[in-house]
């Protein structure tokens, strides 16, 4: 679904937070709202990845993190 996207676990103060990277350019961070997770981006994040280096997380508490 994110191909060319790598998986990371970012981990800070005691909490993990799912995270998937891709693409090159200007950093772009990608953030869901309520009750979605980093999948609502499925669709726009590799188009976006051709421009930035784009960072979708799922905020704490949802999906993986």
């Amino acid at each position: 679904m994110f191909a060319g996207f790598s998986k990371q676990r970012l981990r800070a103060n005691n909490v993990e937070i799912n995270t998937l990277i891709g693409g090159v350019g200007p950093p772009l961070l990608l953030l869901h709202g309520y009750p979605q997770s980093h999948l609502i981006w499925h669709r726009v994040a590799p188009e976006l990845a051709r421009r930035f280096t784009v960072v979708a997380t799922d905020l704490r508490g949802y999906g993986a993190s």
